[in-house]
């Protein structure tokens, strides 16, 4: 499984920016996909999910109503709308994948792509 995140870059508070994720896996429909961040000094954090089939959303509260998660299952590709950025929001983002399907388990994980909201 290879995971491909891009989308990142230097915003202002209050800006939008869409992250995409293009996953090389077969059966991408039945995979649950997430979207992950890291800030500086920081642990790991999960932001938000999508389940495969029908696409069920699950946020955290601390993005939930300004970020939105999607997914194109005909391209193998899970997307993050992010909008009215937060200099919190500042991070390294990160798109992660189970191993098997119907499991929320994430064990594969993209490069990472820095986004970066100023105040």
């Amino acid at each position: 499984v290879q995971l491909q995140a891009s989308g990142g870059g230097l915003v202002r508070a209050g800006d939008s920016l869409r992250l995409s994720c293009e996953a090389s896996v077969r059966h991408f429909s039945s995979l649950a996909m997430a979207w992950f961040r890291q800030a500086p000094g920081k642990e790991r954090e999960w932001v938000a999910s999508i389940s495969w089939s029908p696409g069920t959303t699950y946020y955290h509260d601390s993005v939930k109503g300004r970020f939105t998660i999607t997914r194109d299952n005909n391209k193998n590709m899970v997307y993050l709308q992010m909008d009215s950025l937060k200099p919190e929001d500042t991070a390294v983002y990160y798109c992660a994948a189970p191993d098997r399907a119907n499991s929320y388990d994430y064990r594969y994980w993209g490069q990472g792509t820095l986004v970066t909201v100023s105040s």
